[in-house]
């Protein structure tokens, strides 16, 4: 790569740490690893990474907290590792804002494969116009979303499920057909992920889960775009 991407591990185990961390650089990454969430929340501010890689079980401050406090500063893609069977603790932590996570003990080789997936999606599409709905504007090219005058902060993967839902408005979506096109066709994990990100980007456009205005329910399929 002329101009690899940054990726962070954030692991205690520093064994499986410094595996992940050589499969990376071997792949062609710059890749650096940290044990504790304090020096991860510390890295990510002076490094800039593309990429973290974040243990759910770390020591004193755990991944959740690590991913809520990286999210106030930093639009990194952020994939969870857990070793927890607690379905509520994934749920916890891409409620918080994980982009994707996989589950101990895992392939290396399908991390990595993970993370190229992550760098695959598009940062913008400087081509596209704004599409407006109602009183809510999405604009592809800046990556920005409008409800009114107001800037909705939103993390990348709540930014691209509403511009996949946006780009084919009269289109009905399977959870697959989003996770192909978001997380892409060989993923891997339950797809019940898109429905905590669509939770989470209802939330934060104001939209009720019972009348949703902007992102809409296809009972027995799947969601599509609201008109507003």
């Amino acid at each position: 790569m002329s101009n690899p991407h940054r990726v962070l591990v954030v692991e205690d185990e520093l064994v499986l740490a410094g595996m992940v961390v050589n499969y990376l650089n071997r792949a062609g990454f710059v890749a650096r690893a940290v044990h504790t969430g304090s020096e991860a929340i510390t890295l990510v501010r002076e490094w800039a990474p593309d990429v973290v890689v974040l243990d759910l079980g770390l020591p004193g401050l755990d991944g959740i907290e690590v991913c809520r406090r990286l999210r106030g500063f930093s639009d990194c893609y952020v994939i969870m590792l857990t070793a927890r069977a607690d379905e509520e603790d994934t749920l916890m932590g891409l409620a918080v804002g994980a982009d994707d996570y996989m589950t101990k003990p895992f392939s290396v080789r399908e991390l990595v494969a993970r993370v190229q997936t992550q760098l695959r999606r598009p940062r913008s599409v400087p081509t596209e116009a704004r599409r407006a709905f109602g009183s809510l504007v999405v604009d592809p090219g800046a990556r920005e979303v409008l409800l009114g005058e107001a800037v909705i902060e939103l993390t990348p993967t709540e930014f691209d499920v509403l511009e996949t839902l946006s780009a084919q408005p009269d289109r009905a979506f399977t959870r697959r057909q989003l996770i192909d096109a978001i997380w892409g066709e060989h993923w891997v994990g339950d797809d019940h992920l898109v429905d905590v990100h669509v939770g989470n980007l209802r939330k934060k456009l104001g939209d009720a889960a019972s009348a949703p205005r902007f992102v809409t329910t296809v009972r027995g399929h799947g969601y599509r775009m609201g008109a507003g």
